[in-house]
């Protein structure tokens, strides 16, 4: 075999240098598709995660420095309501959970009194108190109510409910009244004659106590005493007179 016939059997093997580039360019592809050894992965993934654990304790950090804060603010408030004179009580601005918790603690170690108020988590806030001016149960109503409180409205309130309360408890030792005799003819003769006619026997009748109920037309008598005396002597010789013609007009008399 001649050097130019070894040469071109050398390059069929060997293939041409495009299609060797190409098949080069397809490797890297597939190995870079391919999945990191893993102990690379695992390297990554422990840095990942030390960052992300700085991160949280940086995090924490701040957030206790905060509440240091926050509760040394506090605590200076606390200390200046404590030696305010005149102020029964302070409301302090909303806030969230973690500061409310933390002013209910300075409270109590000030041996103050604590309440949260508000409809809300945003609307919430503590009302401090002074152990001598401990809020009553209806004061306590009236903050969770969202009014304003006003001891003389209060008392007022209280007053009445003890005079409302007063006046039943004597009802109820008095028991109920015994029902008394009608007053009214139309109560008297209602369950007798009905409801009409009980109220036209009321108006056609009048009491009279020496001869009871008699209608109001026989009842009175207009006339003089002398027309009454006349009319009763009439009539009485009217009376004479017919006592006398019977006696002498009857059978067997004389005749004229």
């Amino acid at each position: 075999m001649t050097h130019d016939a070894r040469d071109v059997a050398l390059a069929r093997r060997l293939g041409s240098p495009r299609r060797k580039m190409a098949e080069l360019d397809l490797l890297g592809s597939i190995l870079s598709s391919m999945e990191r050894p893993p102990a690379a992965a695992d390297g990554e993934t422990r840095r990942r995660a030390r960052e992300q654990a700085a991160r949280m304790k940086n995090l924490q950090e701040q957030e206790k420095r905060q509440k240091v804060e926050f509760r040394k603010r506090m605590e200076q408030e606390v200390s200046q309501f404590i030696q305010a004179t005149g102020e029964p009580r302070r409301r302090f601005q909303p806030m969230n959970k973690i500061e409310r918790s933390i002013l209910h603690d300075v409270a109590e170690v000030a041996g103050l009194t604590s309440f949260s108020f508000g409809d809300d988590e945003d609307s919430r806030y503590v009302m401090v108190f002074k152990k001598e001016f401990a809020p009553s149960d209806e004061e306590l109503e009236a903050y969770r109510r969202g009014e304003e409180w006003d001891p003389a409205r209060a008392e007022e309130r209280r007053r009445l409910r003890e005079l409302a309360a007063q006046q039943e408890e004597a009802e109820l030792e008095r028991g109920p009244a015994p029902p008394g005799p009608p007053n009214d003819y139309k109560d008297k003769y209602r369950h007798l004659i009905g409801s009409d006619a009980a109220k036209a026997a009321a108006r056609t009748m009048e009491a009279n106590k020496a001869y009871g109920c008699v209608p109001v037309a026989n009842k009175r008598d207009t006339r003089s005493i002398e027309e009454a005396m006349n009319e009763i002597r009439a009539k009485k010789r009217l009376r004479q007179a017919e006592d006398e013609g019977g006696a002498g007009g009857g059978p067997g008399g004389p005749c004229m």
